[in-house]
């Protein structure tokens, strides 16, 4: 798989699947853009990968978006794939949750990425070459438990990039999604010892995936060995969901 010197931006860079996705492109040789809100977070990952560049970036501020793109389109002089992956949740039941963080979910999770997507695919279209990986989740497709909002938020992230990739195929530009299941990370190692046995043994493989698994997947989608793969959703979640 050769990503050397391919121009990529990563949101979400600071967590744990982030973290992850910069350390796989940096290992291929990609030339990176990593961004998140956390800035000591930021700084720790540019310490640890002195070669790649760091921006802080408020999802929220959509107005922030478009400028955000150009600047980066400029730094890496051209974008050539997009790394969709920051997101929050506000969890809690339908009945309780209120509108303010619905709301807020699906303007980060949903509109913010789908902003992301629309300026980026501005710049790809000059040159007729792009790659654009959202991430999703299992959870917006089986549902979950105190996650309406999350769940209709990264159900909408697969519903948009069907559509362009529709838009966009004849360009040269293709849109993917991958959807992790139960990942490995600090959040699943906070969870109740009892409940995460409960959880693993819903999974088919036993055991929860890794960031390197979902990262894997992303950099295969974001490579030109997937030139004839569009609009499609890769499911990571060792069998737990299957399409």
């Amino acid at each position: 798989m050769n990503l050397k010197n391919k121009k990529v931006l990563i949101t979400g860079a600071t967590g744990g699947i982030g973290n992850c996705l910069v350390d796989k492109f940096h290992n291929l040789g990609a030339l990176i853009v990593a961004s998140g809100t956390n800035e000591k977070k930021l700084n720790d990952l540019k310490n640890k990968y002195p070669k790649i560049h760091i921006e802080k970036l408020k999802l929220d501020e959509h107005k922030d978006i478009e400028a955000f793109i150009d600047k980066i389109d400029k730094k890496l002089e051209g974008i050539e794939i997009l790394i969709n992956n920051a997101g929050i949740t506000l969890d809690n039941l339908s009945i309780r949750l209120s509108e303010e963080n619905w709301k807020k979910v699906l303007d980060i999770n949903l509109t913010s990425s789908f902003l992301m997507c629309k300026f980026a695919i501005k710049k790809m279209l000059k040159k007729k070459y792009g790659k654009i990986v959202n991430i999703t989740s299992i959870v917006g497709h089986t549902g979950n438990l105190g996650q309406a909002n999350y769940a209709a938020s990264k159900a909408g992230i697969v519903a948009y990039s069907k559509t362009l990739a529709i838009e966009y195929a004849r360009k040269s530009i293709n849109i993917n999604c991958v959807s992790p299941g139960f990942i490995k990370t600090e959040m699943t190692d906070k969870i109740d010892e009892e409940f995460k046995k409960t959880l693993i043994g819903k999974i088919p493989s036993g055991n929860l995936g890794t960031g390197e698994d979902v990262s894997n997947c992303v950099a295969f989608l974001s490579s030109d060995m997937a030139n004839y793969i569009n609009g499609e959703t890769v499911h990571v979640n060792g069998g737990m969901y299957m399409a």
